[in-house]
């Protein structure tokens, strides 16, 4: 397996709660890393994919957090260069939400975003 090197300017970040959280999943679930891919999808064009699986994909671009391990999907990193993960509490429930400075539409349920 191919593993590529990431430049700082284009990672992807989780913050705190989202790393421990992730960090929780792994211990329980069988994999070792999260994979972060998007998809075409919804009415404004793109879904964020996460998945919990054993290895990253030969092109994908590898980080380290703490006890966890993302591997972004090179067909998505530039959409999603910048992107910072984080885990919020929205009511009673925590929800995973991106930050990513490249969106420039989503469309009302938050299902789906575009970029330039």
């Amino acid at each position: 397996m191919t593993v590529t090197t990431f430049d700082p300017g284009s990672r992807v970040s989780l913050t705190a709660a989202a790393e421990k959280y992730f960090a929780a999943k792994l211990a329980v679930l069988s994999g070792n890393l999260i994979r972060l891919s998007t998809k075409e999808s919804g009415c404004t064009g793109f879904a964020y994919v996460l998945d919990i699986v054993d290895k990253a994909e030969a092109q994908d671009t590898v980080m380290s957090f703490g006890d966890v391990t993302l591997a972004v999907d090179a067909e998505s990193m530039a959409m999603l260069s910048g992107t910072e993960i984080d885990l919020v509490r929205e009511g009673v429930n925590q929800v995973v939400k991106f930050n990513n400075p490249n969106v420039v539409a989503e469309c009302g349920c938050g299902e789906s975003f575009s970029v330039s």
